[in-house]
């Protein structure tokens, strides 16, 4: 008995030393993941203060946020980085990373995060005709039933090979460095925006590239008229995510309404993310179900 027991003993230690190990590496792993506190302000008025590590994508500061707020957990909350110096705004996505953009801040930004409905977020799920019937007559758009809108968003957006839409028309394009907006007529593509340079054709031979999706993000951008002499109010831009402040390297673009930046910006939101922004649609309509049930359930159990 008394050898059984050595053995036993013999055969527990490493294994003890082995989990030490073990929970001392995980320790020093979970110390190296970064963290950042954050003050969400919600359209309410209120605000959240959430701690928020790299390994949490946007949805998952979402789900903390419903149980926080108990909101309705509609599919079109969301958050929202505002940029004040710059005068823009964006939405992020479901399955960013948010201590990745938040780490890039200046030391003293004055950017914030909103907690905020973005009705636009998945609006080429509920209207797929709005992108791929575009060069139809709006009241053409506006008769098209439930079954053909499926068949849109199977054929362009939860395929293999998701399709982006094929816009393209005048955009105003800001001069660098000046106040200046000239037109030019633009085309959306996969690999990036093109336009056609001054005295040439819209033959794909002649355009020119203007920006590749890569390494930007697009911004919606306010006061424009105002601080850069816009022909109009509805203006986006693209930048890299680490321009903060006014630079020669933002690209300024100015629709002629309201319709179009929509078309633009979410057009580039389908080519710069492709299938990724199906599964969060997916995703977000699953978990809207779920919270809605639970939600159900819990307030028949307290009655």
């Amino acid at each position: 008995t008394l050898n059984c027991s050595i053995i036993s003993a013999q055969k527990t230690e490493p294994q003890t030393k082995a989990e030490k190990i073990k929970l001392a590496l995980e320790k020093l792993k979970e110390a190296k993941v970064r963290k950042l506190i954050v003050k969400v302000l919600i359209c309410d008025g209120g605000s959240k203060a959430l701690m928020v590590d790299e390994r949490q994508t946007v949805r998952d500061v979402l789900d903390k946020l419903f149980e926080k707020t108990h909101c309705d957990c509609n599919i079109n909350w969301s958050l929202c980085e505002i940029n004040p110096e710059l005068q823009i705004e964006r939405t992020f996505e479901d399955h960013e990373y948010l201590v990745e953009p938040l780490s890039i801040w200046t030391r003293n930004s004055e950017n914030k995060i909103y907690f905020t409905p973005n009705h636009q977020k998945y609006v080429m799920f509920r209207e797929p005709q709005l992108f791929y019937l575009w060069k139809k007559k709006n009241p053409c758009l506006n008769r098209v039933n439930k079954k053909i809108k499926e068949l849109l968003i199977e054929e362009h957006l939860c395929g293999s090979t998701l399709m982006v839409p094929d816009l393209e028309g005048v955009l105003f394009l800001k001069e660098d460095g000046k106040k200046v907006w000239k037109p030019r007529y633009f085309v959306l593509r996969a690999s990036g925006i093109y336009y056609v340079p001054k005295g040439k054709t819209k033959s794909s031979s002649d355009l020119a590239c203007y920006v590749r999706y890569g390494n930007v993000n697009v911004h919606t951008a306010h006061t424009y008229k105002e601080k850069y002499r816009a022909p109009t109010d509805f203006c986006f831009i693209l930048k890299h995510p680490h321009i903060q402040k006014e630079s020669n390297y933002i690209r300024f673009l100015c629709c002629a309404d309201e319709h179009g930046l929509m078309l633009w910006v979410n057009s580039i939101r389908i080519a710069k993310y492709g299938a990724a922004l199906y599964k969060n649609y997916q995703a977000a309509l699953k978990r809207e179900s779920s919270l809605t049930t639970k939600r159900v359930t819990v307030g028949r159990l307290n009655t």
